[in-house]
């Protein structure tokens, strides 16, 4: 996936919906969709779209919500707005081991809020790049946890 840009990330307060773009946008890249790996329909994933299409809205719950701001380098829970397609499932995103694509990959299906160790594959950072800003799996609501290596976060 391609550098993001989130839209107003000064900005960014809850229940506000936003789309993730790619920073520079080329025609042939846009938002992120809910779709279906390996043939089952659920739970879907995330994917970035291979059009310049918006995506699917989404909207961003940090650790305390209490604050009502989003700020960056912070654990927050990230959530499709629209239906997926899984109706039994949340729209929460999450970081799955999937065996059939033999790797880790984000999919729906996540808890939102509730941070420890029983949530620790719903928790992403919104971090700031040279171009713009990144989603990371990078997650620190649980200082005993161990996080293997996943989408450029080490913890061992």
């Amino acid at each position: 996936m391609k550098t993001i840009i989130l839209f107003s990330l000064a900005l960014m307060h809850l229940h506000r919906k936003y789309y993730v773009m790619p920073a520079a946008l080329d025609g042939e890249n846009g938002g992120l969709l809910s779709v279906k790996f390996n043939r089952k329909p659920c739970p879907a994933g995330v994917e970035q779209s291979r059009s310049d299409e918006t995506g699917l809205p989404l909207t961003f719950t940090p650790v305390n919500p209490k604050k009502g701001v989003i700020r960056l380098s912070t654990d927050v829970n990230i959530k499709f707005l629209a239906s997926t397609g899984c109706d039994d499932e949340s729209t929460v995103w999450k970081v799955k081991y999937d065996k059939a694509l033999k790797q880790y990959a984000v999919m729906v299906g996540g808890v939102e809020g509730n941070p420890g160790p029983e949530t620790l594959e719903n928790w992403f950072k919104i971090e700031k790049t040279k171009d713009g800003y990144k989603l990371v799996f990078c997650p620190s609501v649980c200082s005993y946890c161990k996080v293997n290596y996943v989408q450029g976060c080490w913890n061992s």
